[in-house]
């Protein structure tokens, strides 16, 4: 049935419980046995070590699969914007956290990268009502970066190429640890310049 002139097709609302929001959900659940794996290698770079580090490649991996789906089919929600930030934090955050634990990464490192992160995704959540904060670009490249340190990171490359390695595993890590602070400061930018814009109109 055709519709009348000058109607508008109402375009129907993607649901929630969709594919990529489902991968994404499934990258969340995966964090607590990639942590076990990780911990109950205790820095011994077993086999679980090696389990661990796929598990977590493979998962952060899916990161683009699910957004290239959500884009490609019109499938993209609010939920998904908010559960894809929170899926990568789960999974970064653990894989810090760990390396922490087992005494590879400072915890002053770790302690900045999560403070960041929580606040950011907190900030996002005390906005929901009023607008969705989706992810930058530099947010996105922060969490590229962040996926690379900690996928060499938790690869044992020191133990099979020698100490100096662990020089490319500090430079990694430095960049991503920048590029989360620098993109913080500039999400708190952006919101200070949003809310100001705002009071000015009202």
């Amino acid at each position: 049935m055709s519709l009348p002139d000058g109607a508008d097709a109402v375009t129907p609302k993607p649901s929630n419980w969709n594919a990529p929001n489902i991968i994404t959900v499934v990258r969340i659940l995966l964090a607590p046995l990639f942590i076990y794996l990780l911990l109950a290698d205790d820095g011994h770079d077993g086999w679980m070590r090696y389990a661990a580090a796929v598990l977590f490649i493979l998962a952060i991996a899916t990161d683009g699969v699910d957004g290239a789906l959500a884009r490609r089919n019109g499938q993209v929600t609010d939920l998904g914007k908010i559960l894809d930030p929170i899926a990568d934090k789960v999974l970064t955050g653990g894989a810090l956290v760990g390396l922490s634990i087992l005494g590879e990464l400072p915890w002053w490192v770790t302690i900045i990268i999560l403070v960041r992160e929580v606040g950011i995704t907190a900030f996002r959540f005390a906005v929901l009502s009023d607008r969705v904060i989706p992810a930058s670009r530099g947010g996105k490249l922060k969490t590229i970066a962040q996926s690379v340190a900690i996928s060499v990171a938790l690869l044992p490359f020191p133990s099979l190429l020698g100490s100096w390695f662990d020089v490319v595993n500090v430079i990694l890590m430095s960049i991503a640890f920048v590029l989360t602070v620098v993109t913080g400061i500039d999400y708190l930018w952006q919101a200070w310049r949003h809310n100001r814009t705002a009071r000015s109109a009202s």
